[in-house]
């Protein structure tokens, strides 16, 4: 939000200056994006009066001027404005002076031959608009010579504040005032109406500054029927949830005219742009109370409810209502946009924006002044549907005080009286607030120093009662005395009662406008942190440290990331969220639509990921990702990590010439190998089973893997079917894998303390072993046979040529394997080995009754 340091300067009495109020601001949490510093945009800029204006004797288009800035002699000033002319007042840059809008430093100069000392201004040339079509000229009687800045409004600085999202109080003057006033111990000068006339609203003596709770019900109106000729008939809250309060007036005779300067100005340092008077109250009540108001133009309500008499109404769209809004844009209208309709006819989105239809304009003569309460759910749901964020919207997103609207509508109706002549006839009331909207938290000392820890002294401002600095100087480290506790919290508004005495226990009583932020103990405990500095507190490490150090089970999944990406592999990270359509978990509260479930598996989205890529030209994927995955077991939602990869295209990219120039895609065996590299390296017993449970992969060419006797994942081809819908080459193949059991497996090597095993120095002795099988039967069924009857002996186990065709019968293949034996005591003889292979062959035969060719 965008703070005034002139205006905040009448809502609160500080001395500070503006870098002083942004550092405060600052170290409150109160963050200040930037600071405008208006009173350098026309430094050197004074009022001044053309006395003659005078054709220029070699341009057409250009006055000599005789300008009178207060100086003994008339300055001779060239001026290219076609509004210039005698006897009015102008804003004049004198020699030397600086507009840095235009980075424009006025020295003498010479235009079509003729003398110019200084430069009539324009309101662009002074920062205070984009464009402007001639100079300004000042309407009044003004002393000449004097500085321009106050009259325009230049003597200003603009702070750029943002408030933290808990603080919906902090994105008003208001708010910001009573916030600076806890800050620097003053009390705040509020802005008040009562009786018809603005006073203001100062402190008592008690250096706390609470309000009310009564609620003060509107003024103005005692005397009125509550049902005049064209009046309003009542308020309809269908939806009582989402508008807790909607009070209407009805304003008669009501004069649309500019507002006057200091309206405007104020209007414009927030970055608002001024309309009309009664758009222009309604603005400065957003932003002087943090309360949305509307004003709708009565004859163009009646006309929209064809009626005369109007029952205002709020309730959700249904389904193909539509409505124009202030923008211009015609709205197709959702179930969850809040609306609020004139006898059923939908006139503006509640909270957001009003309609076009309904606007206020130059020939306004009555109108129909909104106040209402919304909910924050309701309104940032119907705001985000239409892609509208508005001033309105922000602050009912946030949170709107509940207790000061009859304040803001109080204001607001005195100047809509004061500026714009209206005259109060009627107003209906529709009010569903909870009675008490304060709450009442218990305060405890001794947690306050146990949290917050030790702090220096002293802390300005000191108070009578209070401890002063050491008369050595060294500051002192104490826990935060409870005067300043209590200081503190009377600054903010807060109510105190001693509860017990020891150990000392307050109860706080928490002002309406806090009452959405401040409801546990650790919220005020925050309070007194924030207000006492956090630039008093000690910043001293705790004297018991160690060593940071990574877990095992990071240690292991860098491990794998570190196996993949040196196999060729490249990392991906996607998004947890995904389409709603095959996923088994929703989101209840989702950002999009298409973005409103969890994903169950790694494997979708790996090939929607190879899919972008090869459509944007960057060839095919390999990659890989670790990430959460969410499914459901026995009805109860579950979660846990996964690694999941992606494997298609050439294997190879370089040396293409030595395949004449041809893509080699790459073979499943070629894929496997990479996924046994990585086991291999990770020394994981991982084996492989033929599976077709997974309709995506090839029913033929896939694989489930197994960690000794438990399945964690999966690997195969993908099918043809899915990758004809894909559009993706044939060679592509994806695995994906529980990292919970693989990871348990590999942490208990890391626990281990690891030992040398001695290798063996003997030459080893190498058998093949031949015979047919059956198709059905895998090889890591024969190989694990083989190694188990082999023993220890046995160190490996090749297969190195199948064949399937002639000689062979049908559903049957050859397979030949390659064992090498090998011993740790010695050279192993024929007399060694040949026991051990015949094992081998007669195990498999009573096994698998494979028939063997040699």
């Amino acid at each position: 939000m965008r703070i005034s340091f002139h205006w905040l300067k009448e809502l609160v009495n500080i001395t500070i200056t503006p870098e002083e109020l942004a550092k405060t601001l600052t170290i409150a949490g109160f963050e200040v994006e930037d600071t405008e510093d208006r009173r350098s945009w026309a430094d050197g800029v004074v009022v001044g009066k053309v006395i003659e204006c005078d054709r220029h004797p070699n341009a057409d288009k250009l006055s000599v001027c005789q300008v009178d800035i207060g100086k003994e002699i008339l300055s001779q000033i060239v001026c290219g404005a076609s509004n210039v002319k005698k006897d009015i007042f102008v804003p004049v840059a004198t020699l030397g002076s600086y507009l840095p809008k235009v980075d424009l430093k006025l020295k003498p100069t010479k235009l079509r031959g003729v003398d110019s000392q200084g430069m009539i201004c324009s309101l662009a040339e002074l920062g205070l608009a984009k464009e402007s079509e001639g100079i300004k000229i000042l309407e009044g009687d003004f002393q000449v010579g004097e500085d321009i800045r106050p009259i325009l409004g230049l003597d200003d600085v603009i702070l750029d504040v943002t408030a933290t999202a808990n603080r919906a109080d902090a994105l008003s003057m208001v708010g910001i005032a009573r916030e600076v006033a806890a800050l620097t111990g003053k009390s705040p000068c509020l802005p008040h109406v009562e009786g018809g006339l603005m006073g203001i609203e100062t402190a008592s003596s008690n250096p706390s500054y609470v309000e009310e709770e009564s609620q003060e019900r509107l003024k103005y109106v005692d005397t009125v029927s509550p049902i005049a000729k064209g009046g309003l008939r009542g308020v309809d809250i269908q939806e009582t949830s989402a508008c807790t309060a909607y009070i209407g007036i009805i304003i008669e005779n009501v004069k649309i005219a500019p507002s006057p300067q200091w309206l405007q100005w104020r209007l414009e340092s927030a970055g608002v742009r001024p309309i009309n008077n009664i758009v222009d109250i309604t603005n400065y009540i957003l932003l002087e109370w943090g309360q949305p108001l509307h004003a709708f133009d009565r004859e163009k309500l009646q006309n929209i409810a064809q009626s005369q008499d109007l029952t205002i109404g709020v309730r959700f769209a249904t389904e193909n209502e539509t409505l124009t809004t202030l923008d211009g844009q015609k709205r197709d209208l959702k179930t969850q946009n809040l609306l609020i309709t004139a006898n059923n006819q939908p006139i503006a989105l509640a909270g957001v924006m009003g309609g076009e239809d309904s606007e206020v304009d130059n020939n306004t003569q009555n109108i129909l002044l909104e106040g209402a309460l919304f909910e924050p759910v309701p309104i940032r749901r119907s705001a985000k549907s239409q892609g509208i964020r508005t001033e309105a919207s922000t602050r009912y997103e946030r949170g709107v005080n509940q207790v000061e609207l009859e304040k803001a509508l109080n204001r607001a109706i005195f100047l809509i009286q004061d500026l714009a002549q209206g005259n109060v006839t009627n107003q209906v009331i529709a009010d569903n607030r909870p009675e008490k909207l304060t709450n009442t938290i218990e305060l405890r000392l001794n947690r306050i120093h146990q949290v917050l820890g030790k702090v220096t002294l002293p802390n300005p401002p000191l108070k009578s009662g209070q401890i002063s600095p050491s008369e050595s100087g060294k500051k002192a480290l104490v826990d935060i005395p409870k005067e300043d506790v209590e200081r503190i919290l009377e600054d903010l508004g807060c109510l105190l009662e001693v509860k017990t005495q020891s150990p000392l226990i307050w109860l706080v009583t928490v002002p309406n406008y806090r009452y959405r932020d401040l409801e546990r103990e650790i919220d005020l405990i925050e309070e007194v942190a924030r207000l006492y500095g956090y630039d008093h507190f000690i910043d001293t490490l705790p004297s018991q440290s160690q060593v940071g150090y990574l877990s095992s089970q990071v240690q292991i999944q860098r491990q794998i990331s570190a196996n993949l990406r040196g196999l060729g592999l490249t990392e991906l990270v996607q998004y947890s969220l995904v389409s709603p359509e095959k996923a088994q978990i929703k989101i209840a509260n989702p950002l999009f639509s298409e973005y409103s479930a969890l994903r169950s598996n790694l494997i979708d989205g790996l090939i929607n990921a190879f899919e972008y890529n090869q459509a944007q030209g960057n060839g095919y994927l390999k990659g890989f990702e670790m990430g959460r995955v969410f499914w459901l077991e026995n009805g109860e939602k579950r979660e846990g990590d996964a690694l999941g990869g992606i494997i298609g295209g050439n294997l190879y990219t370089d040396g293409i010439w030595t395949f004449g120039g041809k893509p080699q895609p790459i073979t499943w065996y070629q894929a496997k190998g990479i996924l046994e590299s990585l086991f291999n390296n990770l020394k994981a017993p991982i084996t492989y089973q033929a599976d077709s449970e997974d309709n995506r992969l090839h029913p033929g060419r896939t694989a489930s893997l197994w960690l000794n006797k438990t399945k964690i994942g999966i690997f195969g081809q993908i099918h043809p079917q899915l990758r004809q819908e894909k559009d993706l080459p044939d060679s592509v193949y994806v695995f994906e894998l529980k990292l919970e059991p693989l990871i348990a497996y590999l942490s208990q090597k890391y626990l281990k303390t690891p030992t040398f095993k001695p290798y063996s120095s003997y030459p080893s002795v190498a058998r093949d072993l031949a015979f047919f099988a059956s198709s059905n039967l895998t090889v890591a069924e024969i190989t694990n046979a083989m190694r188990k009857a082999g023993g220890k002996t046995l160190v490996d186990v090749t297969l190195f040529d199948e064949y399937k065709g002639q000689n062979v019968e049908e559903n049957k293949r050859s397979l030949a394997f390659n064992l090498v034996y090998k011993s740790p005591d010695g050279t192993l003889k024929d007399s060694d080995v040949d026991p051990i292979h015949n094992k081998i062959r007669d195990t498999l035969t009573k096994l698998f009754a494979v028939e063997l060719r040699s």
